[in-house]
Formats: C-alpha cells, sequence, structure tokens
C-alpha cells in the first residue's frame, strides 16, 4: 500500500510539473509592407473624443441617447459586472471561511436493565472555527484567481468596443439618413426642373418648333425623374428608421440639414503610427486578455495533479448547563487534511488538455484581431488619401455640366439644338450630382470607419480593475 502510495504521488508530480510550452502568435501576423503613416501626425484618432469627430451637434446628441439606451451595451455592461463578480467570487478562496456555531441539546435514555436511571442529559456547546481553507502551496488558488481577473478585463475591454462600435453605428446611421434626404432634395429639384423643361417643349411643339418625339421624350424624363422620387422618399424613410433603431428610441427632434459645404464627421482623422493598434483598440485588447486567461486556466489545470493541504478547526465551550455555558470546559479541534489524486479516469489530463486547446484557440482568435484591425486601418488610410481628389474632381465635373446644361437650354430656347442635346446635358448633370453626394456620404463613412479602427476615442471611462 505504501508502495503504491509513493507511486502515485510521484505520477501526479510528474505530470504536473510536465513542460507546456506557451503557444505564443505567430511573428508574420501581419504584412511586413504593411502601409505605415507618416510620423508627422502628432495626434492619434485614439486621443480624440469622440466628439471631436463627430462634430453635429444633432449627432451628438443622438449618440449621447444611445450610449444611455442601447440594449446590446446594456448587455456588454452586465457581462463586465458580471465578470467583477465572478472575480470577487475567486478572490474570496484566499480567505478563510470563519463560522459560529451553537447547540443545545436535552435528552434521555431507557436505562439498562441494572443500572439506575441517568435521568435527562442536558448538553450546551457554542464554538468559533474555520471550515476546510486550503492553503494554496502549489499555486493552484492564483491561477485560477488570474484567470477570472483577465476574463474580467476582458470583459471591460469588451464593452468599451460595443460603445465604440455604437457611437460609430450610431454617426453610420445619421450619414445615411442626411444623404437620402439630401438626395431627396435633389430629386425633388430636378423633377421640378425637368417638368418646366417639358413645358417649354410642349410649347415649342404647338409653335411648331419642335416635333412629337421631342415631346415625348420629354415626358419620359419628367416620368422617370417621377419614379425616382418615389424611390428616393423610400430610402429616406428607410434610413430614418435604421437611424431610430440604433439610438434605442425615437428621435427627439427633426432632423435639419446641414448645408452642403459642412461635414458632420471629421474627415481628417490623425492615423498616428499602426504600431499603437496594439494598445489602442479595444478588441486586440479583450483577445490578448482572453489569452492571458487561458494560460492561467492552463498552469491552474496542472496545479489540480498536486496535493491538496485544508484545514478545519474549532474552539469553544460546552456545559450541561446553558446558564453557565461559557464557565464551561474549553473545547477544541485541530484537523489538518492532504488530498492527493490518485485515480480520477482521466478527468485531470481531460481538463489539462482543454485548457490547452482553449489556449490555442484564443492566440489564433488573437492573431486574427491582429489581422482584421491592421486591414481595416490600411482600407481607412487609402480611402483618406483619395476621396479629397475624388470629391473635388466630381464638384469640378458638377460645375462643367451646370455650365453645358444652362449654355444646351438656352440653345434650345432659341431652336439652335435638338432636344436630345438638352436631354442629354441634363442626365449628365444629374448623375454627376448624385455622384457627387456619393463620394461625400462614402468619405463621410470612411472616415467613421477608419475612427473606429483607430480604436475610437474615450467614449467613456474604461473598466476600472477590480
Amino acid at each position: 500500500m505504501k508502495r503504491l502510495l509513493l507511486l502515485g504521488t510521484a505520477g501526479a508530480l510528474l505530470s504536473a510539473c510536465a513542460s507546456i510550452e506557451p503557444v505564443e502568435p505567430a511573428a508574420d501576423v501581419v504584412s511586413a509592407d504593411y502601409p505605415v503613416v507618416a510620423a508627422i501626425d502628432s495626434a492619434n484618432a485614439a486621443d480624440l473624443d469622440w466628439r471631436a469627430v463627430f462634430v453635429d451637434p444633432q449627432l451628438q446628441q443622438l449618440v449621447d441617447i444611445a450610449l444611455d439606451e442601447s440594449r446590446p451595451l446594456r448587455l456588454a455592461l452586465l457581462d463586465a459586472e458580471t465578470a467583477r463578480a465572478q472575480l470577487r467570487v475567486q478572490r474570496a478562496s484566499f480567505f478563510p471561511m470563519i463560522g459560529a456555531a451553537g447547540s443545545y441539546s436535552r435528552s434521555r435514555s431507557a436505562p439498562l436493565p441494572g443500572f439506575q436511571d441517568a435521568g435527562v442529559v442536558t448538553q450546551a456547546q457554542a464554538t468559533v472555527g474555520v471550515s476546510a481553507f486550503e492553503l494554496d502551496l502549489f499555486g493552484r488558488l492564483r491561477a485560477q484567481s488570474e484567470s477570472a481577473f483577465q476574463t474580467y478585463l476582458a470583459a471591460g475591454e469588451s464593452a468599451q468596443a460595443a460603445r465604440i462600435t455604437l457611437s460609430a453605428s450610431v454617426a453610420d446611421a445619421y450619414v445615411a439618413t442626411l444623404t437620402a434626404q439630401e438626395r431627396l432634395a435633389l430629386v425633388e429639384a430636378t423633377a421640378q426642373d425637368w417638368r418646366a423643361s417639358q413645358t417649354l417643349t410642349q410649347r415649342l411643339f404647338e409653335a411648331g418648333q419642335a416635333d412629337g418625339t421631342e415631346v415625348a421624350a420629354a415626358e419620359a424624363q419628367v416620368r422617370t425623374a417621377e419614379a425616382d422620387l418615389e424611390a428616393a422618399r423610400r430610402e429616406a424613410a428607410v434610413a430614418l428608421n435604421a437611424l431610430v433603431l440604433v439610438v434605442g428610441r425615437p428621435l427627439p427632434f427633426e432632423l435639419a440639414t446641414p448645408s452642403s459645404d459642412a461635414s458632420p464627421v471629421l474627415t481628417q482623422l490623425p492615423a498616428g503610427l499602426p504600431s499603437n493598434l496594439l494598445t489602442r483598440r479595444p478588441d486586440i485588447r479583450q483577445a490578448e486578455r482572453a489569452l492571458l486567461a487561458s494560460r492561467a486556466d492552463i498552469r491552474a489545470a496542472r496545479r489540480a495533479f498536486l496535493p491538496s493541504i485544508s484545514l478545519t478547526g474549532q474552539y469553544g465551550y460546552a456545559s450541561n448547563d446553558l446558564d453557565n455555558l461559557f464557565d464551561g470546559p474549553e473545547v477544541w479541534t485541530f484537523a489538518p487534511q492532504i488530498t492527493l489524486p490518485i485515480f480520477q479516469g482521466g478527468r485531470l489530463q481531460a481538463q489539462l488538455d482543454l485548457a490547452i486547446l482553449r489556449q490555442n484557440k484564443a492566440v489564433a482568435s488573437y492573431e486574427l484581431a491582429i489581422q482584421q484591425a491592421f486591414s481595416e486601418v490600411a482600407d481607412g488610410l487609402a480611402a483618406r488619401e483619395t476621396f479629397d481628389r475624388q470629391i473635388a474632381a466630381q464638384r469640378s465635373a458638377v460645375e462643367a455640366s451646370q455650365r453645358r446644361s444652362a449654355l444646351v437650354e438656352t440653345r434650345y430656347r432659341a431652336g439652335a439644338t435638338s432636344r436630345l442635346e438638352l436631354l442629354d446635358a441634363q442626365r449628365q448633370l444629374y448623375a454627376g450630382q448624385q455622384a457627387l453626394l456619393a463620394a461625400k456620404a462614402a468619405q463621410m463613412s470612411a472616415s467613421i470607419a477608419l475612427y473606429r479602427a483607430l480604436g475610437g476615442g474615450p467614449v467613456a471611462e474604461r473598466i476600472a480593475p477590480a
């Protein structure tokens, strides 16, 4: 029996001390030719408060409402608080559980043959003691506490990521709503102009200066504008509904369309150096915390192979008379216990294998978070470099189309050109104006995406360590 006990102890120690090399993220997670931003940027977008990026007062008010009303954000915050409570529960295992107990009993037993009746026996006892206090000699409880702590921090980073995502989603929906309203105004103005052009063509036809094909072309053009108008109204309503949904409740005011030159979003964000991503983005920090928690779980699983030492003790008084309980004799017990796992059907090894697999998964998630972060920033930087030039070129094209349309209309009124050329000029202007609206909206959306990709700003204070 002694030999079996020694063999079991040695096997447990060897299993617990087996070398488990920590899995590190791959060195080539991100390509070496990642586009690096010039260091002349003095600030990083993550240093900017979201109000400095979302500059429209209406948008700022809607973001404030969403941060208070959002159900998904509320769930993320509750998850963080749950992780904090679990951390407190785990940390409590470092302290002994001290309790007090009292008992009082009266009993009478049947007398044995040949013996005198013992009468009523009274027994009173009061004790205070420690129940099964585990001594963390091998660090199992410390590893479990570290895992709970990292899980708590990961939940906090998840809540911060939810805040940034929510604020960016509100900004995206707001930009989409304003763009839809601007497009609706453009289509209404275009339809009005084309109706006036149709009226002119009808008058020229009645005067014998235009034929029936020109009248039919003018009518088809107006009907196209009317169809576009209904589509624009539908898009504006859908965009507004989406904004209400992401805000969390009906809007407290009517949206006022800003001037065409004003942007509700700061489009020139300082990017900073890409290496800052590793310390800026909450999703990367969350993945890192999850990885650290998985490593702590491995340490706890390894130490489960080692002996567990616990202490139980009591101290108090006992008496045959309740009135004189604390004048009675002292009673105490001290019972240290050591428990060594010898055979559990492979449960401990399976737990260790599971912890290692979870760590491998955490490493893969961490690498994926880094890859996604750098890819999103690269896309945002590419957009930042091109949108200004695209919008400037498109604005010049619209101005040229406006001049052409005005000249062609003047020539058409004078009978110097055909309705076909006027139709082409008007359609070119209409398409150019819509393309300009789309480019401006895409630039604002790209700026919002870049702000989020760079880690966002201090939307709210990050969750503090417990």
